[in-house]
């Protein structure tokens, strides 16, 4: 099952559109633990990511220099618990399967925002299939680099049979640009830029469309790791 929430359910969240939706998990069950896409999430430090023990994040998210959204979050992968301040108001959940309106409000943000901070670990924690160019002329630089796309099922998740095209550094596997395609025909093209590392997990911090006027980004991170 896909366990993602996609571009599409982004978009109606910013503009205040309800979407009914099941209960999902970040994890997948089954990993996909393809050799051509699992090397995007380890080179995002994803066999790090069993030593974190907190993750903080503040989503942002500007259209024409207007701030749009803005969520912090505190998550603690080993516990399945989600704390999220947004607007003065702080609200937290364990995702243990049986989620009221009010955390199941907070989980669909959570997905969301988390798909975006660290979409290249799906790789590994969610089922799709996928091409692979050797050679594409990417969407905005308009350079020549390595393509994945990424396709899900039409059954499943948030909005089935959406598609991801990804394209890669050919020195390190990092996502440099993106084009998202929904099944409905929606489109957008985002960088993927100033990476960090810290505590061995690494993060795109900006994305941005190629004229600019969309910016989604990521400040007040922090990596809390396991004590030995």
């Amino acid at each position: 099952m896909k366990t993602f929430l996609s571009l599409s359910l982004f978009f109606l969240l910013l503009t205040g559109c309800r979407e009914e939706t099941k209960n999902q998990n970040v994890f997948a069950s089954t990993p996909t633990n393809d050799p051509e896409t699992t090397k995007i999430a380890l080179a995002n430090g994803y066999d790090n990511f069993e030593n974190v023990r907190q993750l903080d994040f503040t989503f942002n998210v500007k259209v024409n220099d207007t701030l749009r959204s803005q969520r912090a979050w505190k998550w603690f992968p080993g516990e399945n618990r989600v704390e999220l301040t947004e607007n003065g108001q702080t609200g937290s959940y364990i995702n243990d399967g049986d989620l009221d309106e009010t955390e199941k409000a907070i989980d669909q943000k959570f997905i969301n925002d988390t798909y975006w901070f660290l979409f290249p670990y799906q790789l590994v924690w969610s089922d799709y299939d996928f091409e692979h160019n050797r050679s594409a002329v990417a969407p905005i630089s308009g350079e020549e680099m390595e393509k994945i796309s990424i396709m899900y099922p039409s059954a499943g998740g948030y909005t089935p049979g959406d598609t991801y095209h990804l394209y890669l550094s050919p020195d390190d596997s990092l996502i440099k640009e993106w084009t998202y395609e929904s099944s409905s025909g929606r489109s957008l093209s985002t960088t993927w830029e100033d990476y960090e590392t810290i505590e061995g997990i690494t993060v795109a911090k900006m994305h941005k469309s190629a004229d600019e006027s969309f910016q989604l980004f990521f400040t007040d991170i922090d990596v809390i790791v396991k004590e030995d």
